[in-house]
Formats: C-alpha cells, structure tokens, sequence
C-alpha cells in the first residue's frame, strides 16, 4: 500500500465529495418533476404541429366522441 499522507487522504476525500455533489445535483435536475413535465409538454406541442401528429390528435378526437356517445345513448 502506498504511503499517503494526512493531508493526501483529506484532499482525496474533498474530491470526492465535490464530484458526489455535482452527481447528487444533475440527478435532482433530471428527476426534477416540474422539468419533466414541461418537457413533456414542449415534445407534445411540437409533435402536435407535425401533419401525423395532427391526425393521432385527430383519430383520438374521434375516439373520444365515439365513447361519449356510446355511453349517452346506453343510459
């Protein structure tokens, strides 16, 4: 084993505190779930401007509807 100084030893475990930090802080930003909504909401808005992205909106529109109707009309 090397021989590692006091100082050597406490420097070391600073880095790795440092680095431990900087991972624990990108994992709260990636999880974070205020951002992963919004980004949800940027990918829909964008996939909803694309001509398929209109008719899956569109095809769900129409599926919608047909259940509601099919539930009045069982009442």
């Amino acid at each position: 084993m090397a021989d590692r100084s006091p100082e050597d030893i406490q420097r070391e475990i600073e880095q790795a505190r440092v680095s431990l930090a900087g991972a624990v802080d990108q994992l709260v930003y990636r999880t974070s779930p205020k951002r992963l909504g919004e980004q949800v909401k940027q990918s829909l808005k964008q996939k909803a401007q694309s001509p398929q992205g209109r008719a899956v909106i569109g095809a769900a529109g129409v599926v919608v509807v047909l259940l509601v109707v099919r539930r009045v009309r069982n009442r």
